[in-house]
């Protein structure tokens, strides 16, 4: 029989930047019978693999299923091969284009390779929903559909936006909830995870499984993460992500780009770092800055930062990169000098001088050429350690090097 954590304790790790818990008495209720049991309860979180990197945001959830393993629970990582056939609409203002199945599948693949920089492969049960939706047949979906009313799906606030702005909603975006739903079911899952925006979509699951005679599962909602600015939720499409593949220098800067404030919130939603030990060092921080003057200079917020650009660094990388990273980091920008193992970038020449934005932007340092215009007028663009404000640079003959520096990612360019 396994032995469990005292419910308290395993409730207080639990818990840690959850958004809400529906309803958290059953969650005490099931951790105790689990407890008395020595039975783990099965904690379910689905993803659908419509694109093939993750990002930090892509994370939040992950981590939470982390914390459920580390307190001895069942985590089951579905892949949505056949949602991912529907396409989610959550958020949607128009009907999103499904992908194919081989689509599907590749991305599918890289996602396993991704999730397990977090979870223990070991202890992780990975399932595919097209095992249960791909043998339900025609009769099945109508029969699952007759478990759900219109009027309930047009409660969904997308749903219920599209339907009063006139907007097209196509019957098999009804049918998305349903078949998420019915995953609980084939899974017997205790608990299901998602963000905020998947709440509609998780009580679904409640529905499904009171109807198929099983327990309702607990749904444990996590918040949407903030992307570099703070203010929009991380997307590649917004350019304000950081992708957990990305070279641990860049992820290192990036991290280190953030505000104080969502400093924070990083800490809770993407380390494995207790609520308690948080509060400790916010406190420490609070009390230093009230007495103008860091005595301890491990709790002051640029090395609070730096730990947390390391811990974050470390779990996809691995400690000996983030420990480099760090170095690298601080050589770069608080000794104003190149780290050894800056990226060098190959481009070729037809003139003696080249237009900077493109620059910039051929060395992966700005979105685009407006973007990179939009930096060097900030002031944000540094070559060979000078801030540079004009359009172009003369090459001269030959070979050349640049150092390009645009806020705190560098690149050297090598120009033939």
């Amino acid at each position: 029989m396994q032995a469990f954590l005292p419910v308290d304790e395993q409730l207080a790790y639990l818990q840690k930047g959850v958004a809400e818990i529906l309803p958290l008495p059953a969650l005490r209720e099931r951790l105790e019978q689990s407890r008395a049991s020595g039975k783990p309860l099965r904690i379910k979180a689905g993803f659908d693999p419509t694109a093939p990197d993750l990002h930090l945001g892509h994370t939040v959830l992950i981590r939470k299923l982390k914390h459920f393993q580390d307190m001895g629970h069942t985590v089951v990582f579905l892949i949505g091969d056949f949602t991912g056939l529907i396409g989610d609409p959550t958020g949607r203002s128009a009907t999103r284009k499904p992908l194919s199945r081989e689509e599907l599948d590749k991305n599918a693949a890289t996602y396993k390779a991704q999730v397990f920089k977090i979870l223990d492969a070991e202890k992780t049960e990975v399932r595919y929903n097209s095992e249960w939706l791909d043998k339900l047949g025609f009769e099945g979906i109508i029969r699952l559909a007759a478990k759900y009313t219109v009027s309930q799906m047009l409660e969904r606030e997308d749903f219920h936006q599209r339907f009063n702005a006139e907007q097209p909603i196509s019957l098999h975006e009804l049918l998305y909830p349903l078949a998420q739903g019915y995953d609980s079911v084939a899974l017997h899952a205790d608990v299901e995870m998602g963000g905020t925006d998947q709440k509609f979509n998780l009580l679904v699951g409640r529905e499904l499984q009171r109807h198929y005679g099983q327990p309702s599962q607990i749904v444990l909602t996590m918040p949407i993460l903030e992307g570099l600015d703070g203010v929009q939720k991380m997307s590649k499409s917004l350019g304000n992500a950081i992708g957990i593949q990305e070279p641990p220098l860049e992820m290192y800067g990036k991290l280190m780009s953030i505000s104080d404030d969502l400093m924070w919130r990083y800490w809770v939603l993407l380390t494995d770092e207790r609520q308690t030990e948080l509060a400790r060092m916010q406190q420490l921080i609070g009390l230093a800055a009230a007495q103008k003057g860091y005595l301890d200079p491990n709790y002051h917020p640029m090395e609070v930062k730096k730990r947390l650009a390391r811990t974050i660094v470390a779990d996809f990388h691995g400690k000996a990169a983030a420990l480099q990273a760090d170095a690298d980091w601080a050589k770069q920008f608080q000794r104003d000098e190149m780290p050894e193992n800056t990226e060098r970038v190959k481009l070729t020449r037809n003139v003696p001088f080249i237009s900077v934005p493109k620059l910039i932007f051929e060395c992966g340092l700005a979105e685009s050429r407006t973007d990179a215009e939009r930096k060097i007028k900030q002031g944000a663009v540094k070559i060979n350690g000078e801030i540079y404000k004009e359009n172009s640079w003369m090459l001269g003959n030959g070979r050349v090097e640049l150092e390009i520096r645009v806020g705190k990612r560098a690149k050297i360019a090598v120009i033939e």
